[in-house]
């Protein structure tokens, strides 16, 4: 039996990485049958439950390394682990976690990430001395193999596929909808309805109040429903409150927590989402629903670019005017953008199968030493 230990911000209520974890352990099991998994989590009972795989807590070192020391391949991955915008602190754990199997003689893959920003010179080092010591680096984008490559990193292959999320089979319409009633939406609505998948940060207050704004145009002078749908159910929540209290018109707000297969049913029944966080935009194109990025990183950028797409704006840049003006474009050619999307999807998945040939590899071989 193959054991296989995956280190990521599991267990966190984040809608996007858990759709990562699931993606993953998916793939892994259909590699290869006779495997066992273990997750590094925030949450490792939950996790083990919901997955059916063995969890230990990402933050107890001595679980840790006994799973490193017992498994046959280590993967990091996958989402946006190694960066230093958000803290200091989440890029130096995943490069001691990573490390740690370093010392422990393991086969190591970077899985589906995306790299990046990473600004200090130390973390750009330290990124530098440790990933030249993997067996193998898969990212998600173009962009993460450059800066790897500018900062350095040379020794192992770098394969460039696609967000492993992307391989998730459609959610349930029907499922969606019950949701979306239960929100107190009419199952007999004739009105569009428009979806915002946003997130919030430290100084964010402008960029809400043009939500709000634009949410209460829609409503109110396009005859329109708005619905807000939460990607990171613990922080999402308290963004959609604030917009709540400020918004004039009556828009409708998902306050519960879904699992993903759910999630991906409340945005096909989305005419349009209009989303900030990435695997928003990445359900909306698993579910052929025409949607509006709006950047606030160059993952949003790179995924929009993998789709021979553009976002519309960065969160600073957004202003109702152009916003309203591209939905009224989008809903204009409504089919043409879900025939897109649906051919789009499926040459993504098609690069996923790059990654399974890597993960077979390294388990039966213990090692890639091929550039491709």
């Amino acid at each position: 039996m193959s054991k296989v230990v995956i280190s990521g911000y599991y267990g966190f209520n984040n809608v996007g990485d858990e759709s990562i974890l699931t993606s993953i352990v998916d793939n892994f099991k259909k590699y290869k049958k006779d495997i066992e998994i273990t997750v590094l989590s925030a949450n490792p009972e939950s996790t083990s439950q919901k997955y059916d795989i063995q969890a230990v807590d990402r933050k107890n070192l001595w679980q840790i390394y006994k799973a490193i020391k017992d498994c046959d391949l280590f993967v990091s991955g996958g989402g946006s682990l190694l960066q230093d915008v958000t803290s200091h602190r989440s890029i130096t754990y995943y490069l001691a976690i990573i490390f740690m199997a370093i010392l422990l003689r393991k086969k190591i893959l970077i899985y589906g990430q995306g790299i990046g920003p990473i600004n200090k010179s130390f973390n750009q080092y330290m990124v530098r001395w440790i990933l030249n010591k993997v067996d193998a680096i898969i990212v998600r984008d173009e962009g993460s193999q450059e800066l790897l490559k500018r900062i350095g990193v040379n020794v192992p292959p770098i394969y460039v596929t696609t967000d492993p999320v992307i391989s998730l089979r459609k959610g349930n319409i029907e499922l969606g909808r019950e949701i979306l009633i239960k929100a107190g939406i009419d199952p007999e609505r004739k009105k569009p309805l428009i979806g915002f998948a946003i997130r919030g940060w430290r100084e964010r207050d402008e960029f809400i109040s043009n939500i709000c704004n634009i949410a209460d145009k829609l409503i109110e002078n396009f005859d329109m429903d708005v619905v807000f749908i939460p990607f990171h159910f613990g922080e999402d929540i308290k963004i959609m409150e604030d917009i709540q209290n400020r918004m004039k018109q009556k828009a409708f707000f998902i306050k519960n927590r879904y699992d993903i297969n759910e999630m991906l049913g409340i945005v096909g029944n989305l005419n349009l989402l209009i989303g900030v966080r990435l695997h928003s935009l990445i359900f909306a194109a698993i579910m052929n629903t025409p949607f509006i990025a709006i950047s606030y990183d160059p993952k949003i950028d790179s995924f929009m670019k993998s789709l021979q797409l553009e976002p519309l704006c960065s969160t600073e840049a957004l202003n109702d005017v152009d916003l309203i003006l591209e939905i009224e474009k989008v809903q204009k050619n409504h089919e043409s953008y879900k025939e897109l999307l649906e051919e789009k999807v499926k040459l993504l998945q098609e690069k996923l199968r790059v990654n399974e040939q890597i993960v077979i590899k390294l388990l039966k071989e213990g090692g890639c030493s091929s550039e491709a």
